[in-house]
C-alpha cells in the first residue's frame, strides 16, 4: 500500500522509492518553514513589558518574572529532552506550545502577581518542551534520507523566517494593543495552536527509538572536519554522557557564554542608547534595523560554515562581541549604534555553525536529551548573564557595565581553544 503524503519509511524513501534530492529536501523544510512563521508570530513580544506595566507590576517584579522563566526553562530542559525522545518529538513541540498558547490566554483572563508567577513558570517548562525537540525532529527527518549535508541551509532559513515573522509581528502588535490587550495576547496564542496544527499535520513523528539505527559508527560528525569516530545505539543515557569529549564540552559552554553575551547585550542596548541621549524614536529604528540583520544574517551560515568552519567563526565571534562592547563603554551615541548593529548578526550566523556541530557530534537515538542537555547551559549562563550585566550597569553605569561586562566574551574565546583544535567531538564507543 503508498505512503501517505509526507510520509516516510524506515529507510527513508516515500511511496515512489527515492525522491530527488532537491525535492526531497524541500518536501520536509516546507512544513517547518510554515511553523517558523506561525511558531514565532507573537504579537506580545515587543509590549509584553509595558502590558505588565499596566497590570501594575514594578520593573524589580518584571525582572523577577524574566529571570523565573529562563531559570525554569533551563531547569526543565533535561526532563523534558529525555521525555522528548521518549513520547516523540513531534508531540513535545505540540504540548510545549499549546501550553505556551495557554499561558498567554492566562495572562489576559487572570490577574494578580501570584498567577503570572504560575504563568511564567509554565510558560519556560513550555519553551523547555519545544526547544530540543525542533532541532532534533528536523535534523533527523533529514538523516533518514540521507540529506543531514543540508541542515545549515535548511535551519538558516528557518531561523530567518522566525526573525523576520518576529520583527513583523513585534511592529503589528503596537497596533493592536491600540484596539485591545486581549488582540495582542490572544492573536499569539491562536498563532501558536495552527503551528502545532501544521506540525501534527504535515511533519512524521519521531523517538529516538525510531532512529536508533542511524546511530552506526559513522564518524564522529565534524561539520565537515570528521574525525572518523562513531557511536552505537547500544550506548545507555549515562554512557552517552561520559562519552562527549573535553573538546565537545568545551563547545558547549563556549556556545553558552555566546548566548549569554548576545541576549543581555541585545535587551540593554536600549537602556545605554536612552543614557546617551538617543531619542526614543531612533532607539526603536536601531532595534528593527537589529531585528533585520539578526534575520538575514542565519542565510550566509551555510557559505560561512564552507569558507571559514566552525574553528574560524567561534572565535571571530567572540572577538567581534569583546570589540563591540568595549568601543560600546565608550559612551559614544554613534560608535555604540554602529559597534552593536555590526556585532549583532556574527552570533547569530555562528549559532546555526555550532548548532550544526551538537547534532552531528551526538547520537540520534538521544538527540532531543543531549540537544536539551545543551540548552539548559545556555539558558542558565544567559539568565546569570541578565543578573551580571543589569549589576555592573547599576554599579558603574551603562558605558563601564558594558566595558566590564567584555569580560564574558574574552573569557568565552580562552576556552574555545580546546573546542577548535583538531579531535574528536564525541569518543569511540
Amino acid at each position: 500500500m503508498a505512503a501517505e503524503p509526507g510520509v516516510i519509511d524506515s529507510a527513508g524513501r516515500n511511496d515512489s522509492g527515492q525522491v530527488p534530492p532537491f525535492k526531497a529536501t524541500r518536501s520536509l523544510a516546507l512544513p517547518y518553514y510554515v511553523y517558523a512563521v506561525l511558531s514565532n508570530s507573537l504579537f506580545q513580544r515587543g509590549v509584553f513589558v509595558v502590558y505588565l506595566m499596566h497590570q501594575g507590576f514594578s520593573a524589580a517584579e518584571i525582572a523577577l518574572l524574566q529571570t523565573l522563566l529562563y531559570l525554569v526553562s533551563a531547569l526543565a530542559e533535561i526532563p523534558t529532552g529525555f521525555l522528548a525522545d521518549r513520547m516523540g518529538r513531534r508531540t513535545s513541540i505540540v504540548f510545549g506550545q499549546s501550553l505556551i498558547a495557554l499561558c498567554l490566554v492566562g495572562e489576559v483572563t487572570l490577574s494578580g502577581y501570584p498567577w503570572f508567577v504560575a504563568l511564567f513558570v509554565l510558560y519556560g517548562i513550555g519553551m523547555a518542551f519545544v526547544s530540543g525537540a525542533e532541532t532534533a525532529l528536523l535534523y533527523d527527518l533529514l538523516r533518514r534520507r540521507g540529506l543531514e549535508i543540508h541542515y545549515v541551509k535548511v535551519k538558516s532559513r528557518y531561523t530567518t523566517l522566525g526573525s523576520l515573522t518576529m520583527a513583523l509581528a513585534i511592529a503589528v502588535g503596537g497596533s493592536l494593543q491600540k484596539i485591545s490587550w486581549e488582540l495582542v495576547y490572544l492573536g499569539a496564542a491562536v498563532a501558536l495552536i495552527l503551528s502545532a496544527a501544521v506540525m501534527m499535520a504535515k511533519v512524521p513523528e519521531l523517538r529516538g527509538e525510531d532512529v536508533a539505527d542511524l546511530d552506526e559508527p559513522a564518524g564522529s560528525g565534524d561539520g565537515g572536519e570528521g574525525d572518523g569516530d562513531g557511536d552505537g545505539p547500544q550506548l545507555g543515557k549515562m554512557a552517552m554522557l561520559k562519552s562527549i569529549t573535553p573538546r565537545l564540552a568545551s563547545l558547549v559552554l563556549v556556545s553558552g557564554l555566546m548566548h549569554a553575551t548576545m541576549t543581555p547585550y541585545f535587551i540593554f542596548i536600549q537602556e545605554a542608547l536612552t543614557h546617551q541621549g538617543v531619542a526614543t524614536s531612533l532607539v526603536s529604528a536601531v532595534m528593527s534595523a537589529a531585528f533585520l540583520i539578526g534575520g538575514f544574517a542565519p542565510l550566509l551560515a551555510d557559505r560561512a560554515n564552507q569558507r571559514l568552519g566552525v574553528r574560524t567563526l567561534v572565535p571571530l565571534t567572540l572577538a567581534v562581541l569583546v570589540a563591540a562592547l568595549g568601543f560600546s563603554g565608550m559612551e559614544w551615541a554613534w560608535l555604540t549604534i554602529v559597534v552593536f548593529l555590526l556585532a549583532v548578526g556574527a552570533p547569530d550566523i555562528t549559532a546555526v555553525v555550532v548548532d550544526d556541530v551538537f547534532n552531528q557530534g551526538v547520537p540520534s537515538r538521544y538527540r532531543s536529551s543531549l540537544l536539551s542537555v545543551i540548552t539548559f547551559v545556555e539558558s542558565l549562563l544567559i539568565a546569570c548573564g541578565y543578573f551580571l550585566l543589569g549589576w555592573l550597569i547599576d554599579a558603574f553605569g551603562s558605558g563601564a557595565g558594558f566595558a566590564w561586562y567584555a569580560v564574558v566574551p574574552a573569557v568565552a574565546l580562552v576556552l574555545s581553544i580546546p573546542s577548535v583544535t583538531k579531535g574528536r567531538w564525541v569518543k569511540a564507543a
